[in-house]
């Protein structure tokens, strides 16, 4: 049996801890927030008192953490997981962060060792629950295919995006698009409903035309239209706009980096920017058709 490691128990940490529980593998945790440890070690996994002491004695370390900089607060250091962490041990951070920070961990991984791959999801909450996350995977293929039974009991479809780096830049390159698209279904919809449009009817006529898109037809924003979305819960987030926001940022970052044209992108920023700043950060993000109607 793999031992694990899970440091991040948030809105995603949490359902994945339960799905490695479930498939069998002893999971040791980690998270700042003791409720949010509480809940998985009810659940089965072993609580320890801080991320030296996870580290020890585990085949298979992940992170699932806000911040470049928390990441780098847990990896870096003399009390770092690379530091301390066993021999030939394989660490997977899922975290959504600057590029340039994944590229700093995979050489620091690399002097002490420590095989590394970058390997964020997409699919949100949901998704995590049921064990269909979507994981874009850098590093090496020797890596990848050391990971895959662990990697296969949290998502239906792993995907070696290339080198050291490059699952992170498709996450930024994925939600860049995703923050877009949103935006432009909420202002369809907007405009359908002041065009007094049936919009039951609308929703079968985009799911079914041009404008087909993941926002629309898996994450619709309005109320009433799909099963199991966040807009039937009062925008209860799946995925915060507040992460979308930050999400954003980054793909605007690393186009600066490559100088990259991306208008669109520097316009949602601004659009989930000002609707954060309207104290909307928690809500699902899917939640600013909102702003829009107003």
């Amino acid at each position: 049996m793999k031992r694990i490691g899970f440091i991040g128990l948030g809105h995603m940490g949490n359902p994945m801890v339960h799905r490695l529980l479930e498939a069998g593998f002893s999971v040791k945790v980690y998270d700042i927030s003791a409720a949010a440890m509480k809940m998985v070690v009810a659940a089965g996994a072993i609580a320890a008192p801080d991320t030296t002491e996870l580290v020890k004695e585990v085949d298979v370390i992940f992170t699932m953490l806000q911040s470049g900089e928390q990441v780098k607060s847990i990896c870096f250091g003399k009390q770092g997981l690379f530091a301390n962490v066993a021999p030939e041990a394989l660490y997977i951070d899922c975290s959504s962060i600057e590029l340039d920070v994944t590229n700093a961990l995979h050489e620091e991984a690399l002097t002490f060792g420590v095989h590394m791959l970058d390997a964020p999801v997409s699919g949100g909450v949901s998704a995590a629950q049921a064990g269909s996350l979507t994981f874009m995977v850098g590093g090496s293929e020797k890596n990848l295919q050391h990971a895959l039974p662990v990697l296969e009991k949290l998502g239906k479809k792993i995907i070696h995006a290339g080198p050291a780096g490059h699952g992170q830049a498709a996450k930024i390159c994925n939600n860049l698009i995703l923050g877009i698209s949103m935006l432009a279904v909420c202002e369809g919809f907007t405009l359908a409903e002041k065009l007094q449009l049936d919009l039951k009817k609308f929703f079968e006529i985009s799911a079914n035309s041009s404008s087909q898109c993941w926002s629309l037809t898996h994450y619709c924003p309005v109320p009433g239209l799909m099963e199991n979305v966040p807009a039937n819960n009062d925008y209860k987030a799946g995925f915060t706009a507040a992460m979308m926001l930050k999400d954003l940022r980054l793909g605007q970052h690393a186009a600066e980096k490559v100088d990259a044209v991306t208008p669109l992108g520097g316009m949602a920023m601004e659009m989930y920017s000002l609707f954060v700043n309207q104290g909307n950060s928690e809500t699902d993000f899917s939640g600013i058709i909102k702003m829009l109607k107003e």
